[in-house]
């Protein structure tokens, strides 16, 4: 019977030499991305964030204000392309950015004008 423990121990050490191997952990993502909007529009616009098909509202900027948002991170995930989204309320009016690259550390500034479809993005 010692020869069977014997083979056991050696089959528990080596299967237990073995450790689990984790995922790689993802890229790092910024904590926080800000998106200040400046609104030039008569009317309130709402903001949403477009990512890999699904849309999340950010908020809503009065007409004719400035509003900063704050974002979650993980907003931009794994592939760190977003699109920005503005719907101006009580009117079919809207306007989409063009796919945005977020890198780490980066802000975005979007200027929404009277003509939504005149309006301008940039990310610093």
């Amino acid at each position: 019977m010692r020869p069977v423990v014997a083979l056991l121990l050696i089959a528990v050490a080596a299967c237990g030499g073995r450790r689990a191997r984790h995922p790689p952990a993802p890229a790092d993502l910024p904590s926080e991305i800000a998106l200040h909007v400046i609104n030039h529009h008569w009317l309130d616009v709402t903001i949403y964030v477009e990512r890999d098909g699904e849309r999340s509202r950010v908020g809503l900027v009065t007409a004719a204000t400035s509003q900063t948002f704050i974002m979650p991170g993980h907003i931009v995930g794994q592939s760190r392309d977003i699109v920005l989204v503005g719907e101006a309320v009580g009117s079919r009016d809207m306007v989409r950015t063009e796919t945005l690259i977020i890198k780490p550390g980066q802000m975005i500034e979007w200027t929404l004008e009277t003509d939504l479809r005149r309006s301008s993005v940039g990310v610093y």
